[in-house]
């Protein structure tokens, strides 16, 4: 009886035993099955990486080994190789050399610049020089007069910038000499893409860089002034008002006075500053006159502006078209009641390209940005009504993305340059054909750019193609099918209705199109009497309610 008992006790026991290690098993199972799905949750690939780099390792050793083989082998061969691929290279260097469209043959090496302003410029990223680069900067270089015409995008801003840095360089101006070079520029906003380039061409140097604007702190511009500034940069009526008012600006040892986009800054009625701004200046300096287009006006400015009788520089002779070369053209003949429906089912296809849309007026722009953005389509907007800060923000906004939607006044159609612009679309026509070159010239900028313009016509517009062709302006007949236009006509229509905010903006925006309109310098082809201003259009269907 004991005995079973003892044994009995002892089974338990060896049972007791087991329970425990089977339970240790267990437990030591459920926490390796848990680190391994812990691992997984934290890098689901790993295993699959670490095994694809292994295998990938073993393959690198392979291929090495392999490779050192083939070079001992072929390393006698490869002499009469290496001369042919020597030439290829040779050849290659050659054709980019010579370029074509915008571009010369002459690399900046080849000016003789100083040090501090090749380093500049190599690490912009700049190594041949344009056709405007390689004529205007060797005279401008030993003090010549210059009176230079070049299209958009064709790299005249430092075709200037590098003979002003030079020349303060050479005659070692300092802040205390005050201002040495002088540049004009017509918007504010080209005024600050001017400033940024200048910036980085005195990179490496000592001589100091001042931006007047409208639209800045007038007083810290003052004190920066007074201060010292060697290379100015401006816009016409606020440097005029600190050569008047601001005591302390040292502007007697000006050196070089530099105008940019002249034709621009007196389209804008800056003609009688500009008088003014001249005569204050000292007449000893050496004067740089740039314009797109050479008019009446120009000429008197540039009569104005020289001293000496200037070189006269013009590379665009003899093209057989004067818009960018890359450039895609395009027109469309779309009745007034579908003109939003079809730039908005345009907008919607090209969400992933970088589009810019003209408008004649601010209440167009600010407008048709607030309504498209109430149908979810996003986009920014610049128009002269704007706070200067707003527009200086949305400008490098739209300059640093890939994609988006731009609507704007003609305040951005000139000599601003903004990177990779797919399209152009001109959405109320442009004055004359010179202000469609400009609006255009935002796309298939620089040497090998490419782009695509649409303009938008009224069947009452057709007569616009006639003077486009004879200014070299080649553009084709786009064709739409209206039937695959968006059919949002009803609810933007009860959308503008409803709205107070919309309702007032299509009212403003309405009344500004028929004043812009009516100031049309063709009168023959943009006559507002031939206008259907019954044409239910967007913003004109609640203009009387």
């Amino acid at each position: 009886m004991l005995e079973k008992e003892e044994e009995r006790r002892h089974a338990d026991a060896e049972d007791e035993t087991e329970k425990k290690k089977r339970k240790r098993r267990r437990s030591r199972a459920r926490k390796v099955t848990d680190a391994e799905d812990e691992a997984e949750e934290r890098n689901p690939n790993q295993i699959m990486e670490e095994e694809e780099e292994e295998d990938g390792n073993a393959r690198k050793i392979e291929l090495k080994r392999s490779k050192k083989k083939k070079k001992l082998k072929e390393n006698k061969g490869n002499k009469m190789e290496d001369k042919s691929v020597e030439k290829e290279d040779v050849e290659e260097k050659k054709m980019v050399k010579s370029g074509g469209g915008i571009m010369s043959t002459d690399s900046f090496d080849s000016l003789g610049l100083s040090e501090p302003t090749l380093k500049a410029i190599k690490e912009m990223g700049f190594e041949y020089l344009t056709q405007i680069q390689a004529r205007a900067i060797p005279p401008l270089l030993i003090g010549k007069d210059v009176l230079g015409a070049a299209r958009t995008g064709s790299g005249k801003t430092l075709a200037f910038l590098i003979p002003a840095v030079e020349l303060l360089y050479n005659v070692h101006f300092t802040p205390r000499n005050g201002t040495g070079v002088v540049v004009i520029c017509p918007t504010r906003e080209l005024a600050m893409q001017t400033h940024a380039v200048a910036k980085d061409l005195l990179k490496y140097h000592s001589q100091t860089l001042g931006l007047v604007i409208g639209g800045s702190a007038r007083r810290g511009e003052a004190e920066r002034i007074v201060k010292g500034v060697n290379l100015l940069v401006a816009t016409p009526g606020r440097l005029l008002d600190h050569l008047q008012n601001t005591k302390g600006f040292i502007y007697k040892n000006l050196k070089c006075l530099m105008i940019d986009e002249a034709d621009r800054i007196l389209e804008a009625n800056f003609e009688e500053e500009m008088k003014q701004i001249i005569k204050i200046l000292p007449k000893s300096r050496q004067t740089a006159l740039f314009s797109a287009t050479q008019t009446k006006k120009v000429e008197d400015l540039a009569r104005l502006s020289f001293q000496t009788t200037p070189i006269y520089i013009d590379v665009d002779d003899g093209r057989t078209k004067v818009t960018n070369e890359g450039l895609q053209q395009g027109y469309c003949v779309v009745p007034s009641a579908k003109r939003f429906i079809l730039l908005y089912s345009f907008l919607k296809r090209n969400l992933s390209k970088k589009v810019m849309v003209f408008f004649s007026s601010c209440n167009s722009v600010k407008f048709h940005s607030e309504l498209l953005r109430y149908i979810q389509v996003e986009c920014l907007d610049i128009h002269g009504k704007q706070k200067q800060q707003k527009r200086t923000t949305t400008f490098f906004d739209f300059c640093k993305r890939d994609k988006g939607i731009l609507l704007c006044t003609d305040v951005a159609a000139r000599g601003l340059d903004i990177p990779a612009v797919d399209w152009i679309v001109q959405y109320d026509p442009p004055d004359e054909p010179k202000e469609y070159i400009h609006r255009v010239g935002r796309t298939a900028r620089g040497e090998g750019g490419s782009g695509n313009a649409l303009l938008f016509l009224i069947p009452e517009e057709l007569q616009f193609l006639r003077y486009l062709k004879a200014a070299k302006v080649p553009v084709k007949e786009y064709e739409f099918d209206q039937k695959k236009l968006a059919n949002v006509q009803s609810h933007l229509e009860k959308l503008v209705g409803n709205n107070y905010y919309l309702n007032k903006s299509a009212k403003d925006a309405y009344r500004s199109y028929i004043l812009a309109y009516n100031s049309h310098s063709m009168k023959d082809i943009f006559n507002v009497h031939r206008l259907d201003l019954q044409v239910p259009t967007l913003s004109s269907l609640y203009l009387e309610r």
